[in-house]
């Protein structure tokens, strides 16, 4: 009779444990799923590819290739988050170097951190690598454009309900002359209900 009690509590035991258990489920990456209202991976890509695209549709482009007969070169720049809430910037600058590539309409130039370890990779060349496969230092391509921007929030709150507004705001910015050729601007607007308030 005691065994068949004890067996019993370990059976219940194994079910209740099995029921609290974490459950994960893949999705696809493009998958738009919103938990808390707060920015996401959606709202990185979405903005970057609609300002980007907005962006290479302006006359910059087609001025700056008319008057020196090459594609204009773009470095991305700093993207401050001056909103409430943490926003990982580097995940919505990757989005927007990477639509800057993808469009084949500029050339990209690599970013200060990246270009550090270029030239230590070009350093051990000198010192390691074949005279044919050495590849010299003091033949990088200069940027004509950088762009940068800053990312803002204004969260209205009552009761339960709360609307969260991001403001993107991006500028490309002409190396040679400091002037502005393009200025961006993307709105989102959300409505959360029975949400808590996240910083």
């Amino acid at each position: 009779m005691l065994k068949s009690i004890q067996y019993g509590l370990i059976v219940a035991a194994v079910i209740l444990l099995s029921a609290c258990g974490t459950t994960v489920k893949r999705i696809d990456a493009d998958e738009t799923v919103d938990l808390s209202g707060a920015w996401n991976d959606s709202d990185s890509r979405m903005v970057a590819e609609e300002m980007i695209q907005d962006s290479l549709s302006r006359p910059w482009i087609s001025q700056f290739s008319a008057s020196s007969g090459r594609p204009p070169a773009v470095i991305v720049g700093t993207v401050r988050n001056l909103s409430h809430e943490h926003i990982n910037v580097n995940t919505f600058v990757a989005d927007m170097s990477r639509s800057l590539v993808n469009s084949g309409q500029v050339d990209f130039v690599a970013s200060s951190n990246e270009r550090n370890d270029i030239r230590e990779e070009r350093k051990d060349q000198d010192l390691n690598a074949t005279e044919e496969t050495r590849n010299a230092a003091g033949q990088e391509q200069g940027a004509d454009f950088m762009l940068t921007g800053q990312i803002n929030t204004i969260i209205d709150v009552e009761g339960k309900q709360q609307v969260r507004y991001y403001q993107v705001d991006l500028t490309m910015v002409s190396m040679a002359n400091n002037r502005k050729v393009w200025l961006g601007q993307k709105k989102i607007k959300k409505l959360v209900k029975n949400g808590k308030l996240r910083y």
